[in-house]
């Protein structure tokens, strides 16, 4: 039976335990980042521009080994903070510094994680700042090995992560690639951006895990000939902002997407289409194994009849295009659906209600997102929304404007709300 690990992310964050969007769930928030021996010291230094840019307060220790790769001075510059590297130091708070910092962590990155640092994590040794630091900390804590492929693929080093892993740190595996001593293999720090995006998981419940999400993302186009095209403004925005959230609540996303400028999120499969039979193709061939199917692009609802093989050149003062209607992919996965939880979109400009509750039947939905387009605080290009969602009972649940990030993890609460009633047989309102 699906159970929910954890209270509802959108309950959390509104409760007052945290008020800021997913966007910048760690704004304002005190961030420990650990760094130990390793070449790959100077990635942290990334990891923690990105932490502070995202309007984290960052402090770093540092074990002596790491100061050989990287000098305390560019973590002090770029933190604006001293940086933990002694444990015995000059100054009336330097033997108690390991216990305040640890109090005050709300979250803690050790990157890299040495085979060193990973074996006294995981037999509580405590003989420098991080290790001693690491024995007081309760916040949430992200490891992030990163060595020779061998060292990494070793029995010590894998039954010390699998303690780690028991004792309930997050592990972020590394990635496979050349390394420094010449060897190919796992055992390369992930990119900081992956790492970071990583990091945003450990603040939100693992509510998802072992469920498969299929994700729609983007604009399709339609060629007339191949330098014009028929399409739409989708930024892709929305659909990336819930195919993270997924991720980051747990599930296994496929994102499949147009053409948009946004980067590939982490820890999601992305599959890129550009015409709405490609798309069609895509999410048919995934629909089967999904248990939710969310579909936030924006697929164009006809294409030119016939595409020309090359340039149209200026001739007539006037053409006429012929158009047809392209496939319908969502009233196909509403005809098809069985177990899966289906959830649509209407970006509409007028009759919000009346169009998105005339979609939702005819496709067979079990929740569409409405919102009207034009807005410069909600619809296409923006990072804000205010949507309304209606589901299959007749009920609905308006949104104020929000971040989408938001709005992706409300709507996946609505989600999880939909399959245990499912999974209990509660026959109740869609939003009590």
């Amino acid at each position: 039976m699906f159970q929910v690990a954890r209270p509802a992310f959108a309950r959390w964050v509104l409760s007052g335990k945290n008020t800021t969007m997913m966007k910048n769930a760690i704004k304002s928030k005190n961030v420990i980042l650990g760094v130990s021996g390793g070449i790959a010291a100077y990635k942290s230094v990334e990891i923690l521009r990105l932490l502070t840019q995202a309007g984290a307060s960052v402090r770093v220790i540092m074990t002596q080994s790491a100061q050989w790769f990287v000098g305390a001075l560019t973590f002090e510059a770029l933190s604006g903070q001293p940086v933990f590297k002694e444990m015995f130091q000059e100054g009336r708070d330097a033997s108690i510094r390991h216990i305040d910092w640890a109090q005050a962590a709300d979250g803690v990155i050790i990157a890299p994680a040495t085979a060193n640092m990973i074996g006294k994590l995981a037999h509580a040794i405590a003989d420098d700042p991080l290790s001693t630091f690491m024995l007081a900390v309760t916040a949430p804590v992200l490891i992030c090995p990163s060595m020779n492929s061998h060292m990494y693929a070793s029995k010590a080093v894998q039954r010390n992560l699998d303690t780690l892993r028991s004792d309930g740190y997050f592990v972020m595996e590394p990635v496979s690639g050349d390394l420094a001593c010449g060897t190919t293999g796992p055992g390369r720090l992930p990119d900081p951006e992956a790492i970071v995006d990583r990091f945003l998981s450990c603040f939100v419940p693992n509510d998802l895990a072992g469920k498969k999400f299929v994700v729609t993302a983007g604009p399709t186009i339609e060629p007339i000939d191949p330098v014009r095209f028929i399409s739409n403004p989708s930024s892709g925005k929305m659909g990336f902002a819930v195919a993270r959230a997924a991720a980051h609540r747990g599930a296994d996303v496929t994102l499949i997407t147009g053409p948009t400028h946004l980067p590939d999120p982490a820890n999601v499969t992305t599959i890129s289409v550009r015409t709405a039979d490609e798309m069609a193709d895509v999410v048919f061939q995934q629909f089967e194994k999904a248990d939710v199917i969310v579909k936030a692009a924006a697929v164009s609802d006809y294409g030119p009849q016939e595409s020309a093989d090359h340039k149209i050149k200026k001739g007539k003062r006037e053409i006429v295009l012929r158009l047809k209607q392209t496939e319908d992919i969502l009233k196909a996965l509403g005809r098809q659906k069985t177990h899966q939880v289906l959830v649509g979109f209407a970006a509409e400009t007028r009759d919000l209600e009346q169009n998105a509750t005339q979609k939702l039947t005819e496709k067979n939905l079990d929740i569409i997102v409405g919102n009207l387009v034009g807005s410069a605080e909600s619809g296409f290009k923006t990072d804000t929304n205010a949507v309304t969602f209606f589901f299959s009972d007749g009920s609905k649940e308006s949104l104020p404007t929000m971040e989408k990030e938001m709005v992706a993890h409300i709507l996946l609460d609505r989600i999880i709300e939909k399959m245990l009633r499912s999974a209990t047989g509660h026959k109740g309102p869609e939003k009590e």
